[in-house]
């Protein structure tokens, strides 16, 4: 208790503890003891009695000071005390010590003041709260940087505003905000707005915020630009599909590789019998036995070619590469491109100047071009244009990465574009695996693009498809520079004589008997004289015998145990002047490396007609 003047009357436990003094200390002295020298002289005692005696209360919160000197946070109520007549007789006075409240609620001021100093510091992250609607409270610089919205533009706004057209058709903000009610917080990533109608791939975090009795108050958002880390991960989602596919088809191609040798063996067979045949029913038969042997062969020999572009897409067949100025070959080519594929379809070449030269295999390259104009005609039942077109293109590390069975370096792109009809996400995935097609059945066999894949790779290229339903097709090939100075051998060959003598000798090695006994066969009906062997190790037995005279060895290259080449090697060193031709159906890189025919190598592929046969063996020989 004070008197009318303030000085203490009454003192008791609870302000003995809280304030250090023991009664007969503070009895007697005026209450401005207990306040600080800056409220002492602001003279803050007296008004706190002048307006507890005027309005019969004072009320406040200040520091107050003890004893010893410290200082604690008070919570003071003054009431004034009257007589009978209203006089102001002395005042009640009450004191709490609530520093720890107060120290708590600066401690939550000043974290409120560094949350919103870091807030406006972060330009990384969109920070911003939304009031439990929905609708934008507050916005920090990172949101503006990010979303292009100042803050007097969005706050007051709805957050859905962010959303795409498809994501507000779904229902999507309404289900984040009552995920994050119900669960405290909402995560997700997606494609979200800018002010200016550009997107970008957003991490989003929603966390509910609620007050001490768990009233949902509001909510605070954060939202980070992912964009750039989404595009590298798609772009290398994308290289590892295409390595998948890649590995797909080289596993698809060591098998076919291997069918097409044993097949090619079948059927050189079959056409060298239905050619003898041919020749024994010319005097006899009548024309059913005719048109019965010549379906036979016109059978084999289409089965012949399905086997050919097998070898091709697995990298097999024997290449011949020469250097090749592109713009001569596609201007020749141009002419004939167009006869073949009719006036509804407009053919148009386009080189270069300062094109540079590739080294290929002229005849497969034209097989190749001629088998896209062919799938591009029926692309375009309507007619269209058909663009056959070259240019020089250097392949730098950024394409090499996102391309990685291409290497950096000097390359020609050879593009085959047409105005056609285009192929689907779904087709164009598979356009390159054997045996696809979407033509009817018995209309084509699937192998054209393999063919064309096959052949680009083994001349050490890449190639790739660009296509839209609708918007045509354009299929690019791109062929390495060719750096040499050799010059493509225009000569042409002799017409040879196809018959032998018999005093001529050849050496047959062939591990499969049948074709073996064929080919023997040919050989003496060709008036030579014909020695064979069923494997290599036979045959060094013969070429070591001295007296036995061989002018050439024909043998395969694919045979269990030493193969054909090594066996052509060791029998060059017995016999140095010995003429060496070789067969295969299917090279596994025996006589073919890097794509191309070992230098010096003198080879017929499988399955291989009486005529050529002859032909190539008397060209062999005759040879000085």
């Amino acid at each position: 208790m004070l008197d009318a003047d303030g000085v203490v009357r009454i003192w008791n436990k609870g302000a003995e503890r809280l304030k250090g003094y023991a009664a007969e200390e503070i009895i007697g002295k005026s209450f401005s003891t207990f306040y600080t020298p800056e409220d002492r002289e602001k003279d803050l005692p007296r008004m706190a009695l002048a307006t507890a005696a005027a309005t019969g209360r004072f009320a406040s919160e200040g520091w107050r000071v003890r004893k010893d000197g410290s200082r604690f946070w008070a919570l003071v109520v003054l009431d004034a005390i009257r007589d009978e007549d209203g006089r102001v007789i002395g005042f009640a006075k009450v004191t709490r010590d609530i520093t720890e409240r107060q120290q708590a609620h600066n401690d939550l001021v000043e974290s409120e003041r560094r949350y919103r100093r870091l807030v406006e510091a972060v330009v990384d992250y969109a920070i911003f709260q939304l009031d439990p609607t929905g609708h934008v409270a507050t916005w920090n610089p990172g949101a503006e940087r990010i979303k292009g919205y100042r803050p007097e533009e969005i706050i007051g706004r709805h957050f859905s505003t962010f959303y795409t057209p498809e994501d507000l058709e779904k229902g999507v903000p309404t289900a984040a905000l009552a995920e994050a009610a119900e669960k405290g917080r909402f995560e997700a990533e997606g494609w979200r707005m800018r002010k200016d109608g550009t997107r970008f791939w957003a991490s989003v975090v929603i966390d509910r915020i609620t007050d001490e009795s768990g009233a949902i108050i509001g909510f605070a958002k954060v939202t980070r630009d992912l964009t750039e880390r989404k595009r590298a991960q798609d772009e290398l989602q994308r290289v590892q599909e295409q390595l998948v596919a890649s590995q797909k088809l080289e596993a698809v191609g060591q098998l076919s590789g291997g069918i097409a040798h044993d097949f090619n063996n079948l059927l050189m067979i079959v056409l060298g019998n239905l050619e003898n045949a041919e020749r024994s029913s010319r005097n006899a038969g009548g024309p059913n036995l005719h048109r019965a042997l010549a379906n036979a062969k016109r059978g084999a020999q289409r089965a012949a070619a399905l086997t050919s572009r097998l070898l091709a897409f697995s990298r097999r067949q024997a290449l011949d590469p020469k250097p090749l100025n592109l713009n001569g070959f596609l201007s020749s080519l141009q002419e004939f491109l167009q006869r073949t594929l009719g006036e509804r379809v407009e053919v148009q070449s386009v080189g270069g100047a300062g094109l540079w030269q590739i080294e290929a295999d002229v005849n497969h390259l034209e097989s190749t071009i001629v088998n896209l104009a062919i799938n591009a005609r029926d692309a375009m039942p309507n007619g269209g244009k058909l663009t056959i077109e070259a240019a020089n293109v250097a392949v730098d590390e950024n394409y090499s990465r996102a391309n990685p069975e291409l290497a950096v370096g000097q390359y020609v792109v050879i593009c085959v574009r047409d105005t056609g009809s285009g192929m689907a996400p779904e087709v164009l995935q598979h356009a390159f695996e054997p045996f696809f097609t979407t033509k009817e059945p018995g209309q084509g066999t699937g192998l054209g693009l393999s063919q064309v894949y096959g052949f680009v790779k083994q001349s050490g290229g890449h190639v790739k498809i660009y296509s839209e339903v609708g918007e045509g097709t354009s299929i690019k090939m791109y062929f390495p520079r060719y750096a040499g100075s050799a010059q493509l051998n225009s000569d042409d060959a002799e017409e040879l004589i196809s018959e032998g003598t018999s005093v001529e000798t050849i050496l047959v090695v062939e591990d499969d008997a049948d074709l073996r006994g064929y080919v023997s066969d040919v050989l003496r009906d060709l008036n030579y004289r014909v020695l064979s062997a069923g494997s290599a190790q036979a045959a060094l037995t013969i070429l070591l015998q001295q007296n036995q005279h061989i002018d050439l060895l024909l043998t395969d290259v694919v045979m269990p145990g030493i193969n054909g080449r090594e066996l052509g090697r060791r029998a060059q060193e017995i016999r140095p002047d010995l003429r060496v031709l070789y067969m295969t159906g299917y090279s596994r890189n025996a006589v073919i490396h890097q794509g191309r025919l070992d230098e010096g190598v003198d080879l017929l592929e499988k399955p291989v007609t009486q005529a050529r046969l002859a032909l190539k063996v008397r060209e062999i020989l005759d040879r000085n």
